[in-house]
């Protein structure tokens, strides 16, 4: 159910999504969410609207870090699972390593506090590619059994219970998702929680924090099915509906009838653990490619971002005269998500290096930690231990795989410590790494991170880059920029071979005579420009230093310019 462009050029799920169908006479209503923490207030905001769930486990790998923060949630809510083994047509998939996934999924339903009915789960076997699921695994040279899904879905029908008949209370419906349409205005989704509505009805809105606004009625009625969108005339418990009418309702706020007492409890929604500092691009090439360029259409677009992500939050900075916003989110994926999204829309911005949000709890500090599972080559695991140490992480679990020659590393790491380290430990495996991390708890301060980062190279003039100037710097470090390219005085254009900063000039020109020497002419080779995308350049910038998003291009540069006054506030500390 990936429909937006992001979903579709990553291959993940970042938004939730619904649909509905029938079979056998059941309507049956799905929720597709994301597995990825980052996007946990997903999640946590469309748990309310289900009553079971099915978890995917790949045949072979099993249950992952990422696995656990979605079950976790689903326990919690008392929602018993279903568990399907896909990929099972895959040779890796035989009955000894497909029962250890089954006991390996039953660990982490205890692990994670499972009572004794979300214990006894049923198990299905799928092949999704094949289009087929079966409740007993077939033997490797056997046909595909008959009907396709249906064993899952005659599954679902006899696991999850039906909704309870509450059709004769009062109309309560709470939104979860919001969409803005360019005829009916807002749009909320969200399960009817009792009662029926119509089109036509008059309605309240019950604010989350407590407001009531009455004067509102039902202007047009939805449901998908399948991939197709229906209108409706009337809707009852149980059903999964968008409402277009009530222009002031956001996510966890209540819709319903205008006899409606009380809201409903609108769930619990974990806090943001990282926060970046966004406002107007100021570098001297602003404005040359973006269409909105001003504070307060940044900050306009963040707060109705905020309005649709329960998980995001969106504060003015003091003193910055409402041009400078802090974004706080559960983590850089996200924030490099949202940062894409509006440069895709022309803005250009200033993004400060991402920062933990610490606690303080009985007078001790304390930041938010996550479970790192990695699968490496036997080769590469001392490295990515090294690595992990140097971010102050500690190694929890080494376990042998199956596949010769390959082992999974569990971690408990500072937040602050994984920020950049997914390319990094691209890098360190050759891209043969598996990496998946979740947040775990927040626990006591581990102390300032190792160095991870050499020094930068920092150009010293304004100008075009010329081919003579950058093959002089080629060896004081890897280069950013290729030949003819836009500079300015303060931009980084490289990574240091040391491990201090060094100002070079990359506009340099040849002098010309009109004497010839031995060698003169001699060509310039460059290597190619190392070219980073967005979440590496989120996890490469430093403290002191800024990154400039335009539509078509991402650059770093130093939060001071002019290199005397880097010095000068270098010395006042």
């Amino acid at each position: 159910m990936d429909s937006n462009d992001l979903e579709k050029e990553r291959g993940i799920t970042i938004s939730s999504k619904y649909t509905s169908f029938q079979h056998k006479g059941y309507t049956l209503n799905v929720v597709d969410t994301p597995g990825h923490a980052d996007f946990g207030g997903e999640v946590e905001r469309v748990l309310g609207m289900v009553d079971g769930a099915v978890l995917l486990v790949d045949a072979t790998e099993g249950p992952l870090s990422q696995t656990k923060f979605v079950v976790e949630k689903a326990l919690q809510r008392g929602l018993r699972p279903l568990v399907v083994l896909n990929k099972v047509d895959r040779p890796a998939a035989t009955p000894e390593r497909c029962g250890e996934v089954e006991s390996a999924a039953f660990d982490t339903f205890a692990l994670l506090g499972a009572d004794d009915d979300q214990l006894d789960f049923p198990v299905l076997y799928a092949s999704a590619r094949e289009g087929w699921a079966s409740r007993e695994l077939l033997p490797r040279d056997a046909m595909p059994p008959p009907g396709g899904m249906g064993p899952l879905l005659d599954a679902l029908i006899e696991h999850v219970p039906p909704p309870l008949d509450r059709s004769a209370e009062p109309f309560s419906f709470l939104v979860v998702l919001t969409e803005r349409d360019s005829f009916l205005g807002r749009v909320s989704t969200g399960r009817i929680a009792t009662g029926s509505v119509a089109v036509g009805d008059a309605i309240k809105v019950i604010k989350h924090t407590g407001e009531e606004h009455m004067g509102f009625k039902v202007t047009k009625l939805f449901k998908r099915s399948g991939q197709r969108t229906l209108e409706l005339q009337r809707a009852v418990a149980g059903d999964i509906v968008s409402i277009a009418g009530a222009p002031i309702a956001g996510v966890a706020d209540t819709i319903g009838d205008v006899g409606l007492a009380d809201a409903l409890p609108p769930g619990q929604v974990d806090p943001p653990t990282l926060s970046m500092i966004i406002s107007p691009n100021t570098s001297p090439l602003a404005g040359r490619e973006g269409t909105q360029l001003t504070g307060s259409k940044i900050g306009e677009r963040l707060r109705q971002e905020a309005e649709t992500n329960v998980s995001l939050r969106v504060l003015p900075v003091t003193a910055s005269g409402g041009e400078a916003f802090e974004v706080q989110a559960r983590g850089e994926l996200q924030l490099g998500l949202l940062i894409e999204n509006m440069r895709r829309e022309g803005f250009e911005l200033s993004v400060s290096p991402p920062r933990v949000v610490f606690r303080e709890e009985a007078g001790r500090r304390l930041e938010p930690i996550e479970e790192v599972g990695c699968e490496v080559a036997d080769e590469h695991a001392g490295e990515v231990i090294e690595a992990m140490s140097n971010r102050k992480g500690e190694m929890t679990e080494m376990v042998p795989l199956e596949v010769d020659g390959k082992q999974r590393l569990t971690f408990d790491v500072p937040s602050r410590g994984l920020i950049g380290f997914r390319s990094a430990f691209a890098t360190i495996t050759r891209g043969s790494g598996l990496l998946h991390r979740a947040f775990s708890r927040y626990d006591e301060y581990r102390g300032p991170l190792d160095r991870v980062r050499k020094g930068v190279l920092v150009s010293t003039a304004t100008g075009r880059t010329t081919l003579y100037a950058l093959g002089m710097l080629e060896a004081r470090g890897d280069l950013f920029v290729g030949d003819g390219g836009d500079v300015y005085e303060g931009m980084i254009i490289g990574e240091s071979s040391r491990d201090g900063d060094m100002g070079v000039n990359p506009v340099r020109e040849k002098k010309l005579s009109n004497m010839r020497s031995a060698g003169a002419d001699e060509k310039v080779h460059l290597t190619p420009p190392r070219l980073m995308t967005l979440e590496d350049v989120i996890g490469y910038v430093a403290g002191d230093e800024l990154i400039e998003v335009t539509p078509t291009k991402l650059r770093l540069r130093k939060r001071l310019l002019n290199a005397s006054a880097r010095k000068s506030a270098s010395r006042a500390g």
